[in-house]
């Protein structure tokens, strides 16, 4: 599959299976989302299930895919040091705000800013139409904000810092995805990129959690893993299939077609966490998912 997914980087084949990518990118992380605002502590969740892609990913880096080049070891690194920081933002932005409000402003934010940095870092350049779609995605964010602020009764006292750590962890989205691209590029198989990149990321949370995950009771601990374990795999999807999308097509608009995961939370967000997203919240929502559509097909 290696051979093939290398053999059609910058074709249309490409970019039609970069889309695919990305819509698949978008289901399965409004998901995860959903997976780690879930029944458990935040920092809980996410360390089960970094253990867990930890512990699936050790086979394929040391059997399966070939070894990292030596200048890749750099790059993990700096790749670790990011993801870090974005898991802490994002457990410190789902401890304070609804899943359906923060999740829109966090998966908002970082592809606003991943446009911009891909434009500077791969020279990656927007028709205006492409703008536009950019655009009509950041005033549904920022129109989704207001109207928290105006309407949200519960968790009103930590709403504003809830919203400042989802725009910080946007941020952080940015950085990731534009870094993980020039990562994924620069090794000759991207396969091995993913499985070292999940084998070196599965430390930091259960290290940081791991006071918490000691005073958890021991019947609590098997519910724990098994999302864990069902959270391992959808990141393996979702980040593999993101990660894919930007190697095969440009980084910037598969962050942005990503971004149509909006729309999945707001499904997940009422259907499974029974929370209520009301109609204006959703057209919201749906501008933006409206706004990466837009800045997909004008490219």
């Amino acid at each position: 599959m290696a051979n093939w997914l290398i053999s059609i980087e910058g074709t249309l084949q490409g970019r039609h299976v970069a889309l695919g990518l990305a819509l698949l990118a978008a289901i399965l992380h409004a998901l995860f989302g959903a997976l780690q605002k879930g029944r458990h502590d935040p920092w809980l969740t996410r360390a089960a299930i970094d253990i867990c892609y930890g512990l699936m990913a050790l086979p394929f880096a040391l059997f399966v895919v070939p070894w990292p080049e030596p200048h890749m070891w750099a790059i993990f690194a700096g790749a670790w040091v990011i993801h870090s920081g974005y898991k802490v933002l994002q457990a410190m932005t789902y401890t304070r705000g609804a899943y359906t409000v923060v999740y829109p402003v966090v998966r908002g934010t970082g592809p606003l800013f991943t446009v911009l940095v891909a434009g500077v870092v791969f020279a990656e350049h927007y028709q205006p139409l492409q703008w536009f779609g950019v655009g009509l995605l950041t005033s549904g964010i920022f129109g989704l904000a207001l109207y928290n602020m105006r309407n949200l009764t519960l968790e009103r006292d930590t709403l504003i810092s809830a919203l400042g750590f989802a725009v910080l962890t946007g941020a952080l989205v940015a950085a990731y995805t534009t870094y993980d691209a020039w990562g994924i590029r620069a090794t000759a198989n991207p396969f091995t990129f993913l499985a070292w990149f999940f084998l070196i990321d599965c430390f930091t949370m259960p290290l940081i959690s791991l006071k918490r995950l000691r005073a958890t009771a021991g019947p609590d601990l098997i519910p724990l893993f098994k999302r864990g374990l069902l959270g391992a795999f959808v990141a393996f999807f979702s980040f593999g299939s993101i990660m894919l999308a930007t190697r095969l097509d440009r980084v910037g608009e598969a962050a942005v077609l990503r971004e149509t995961s909006t729309v999945f939370a707001a499904l997940i967000g009422w259907l499974l966490l029974k929370e209520k997203v009301g109609l204006a919240r959703a057209l919201l929502m749906g501008l933006i998912a409206l706004g990466a559509v837009v800045m997909e097909m004008a490219g």
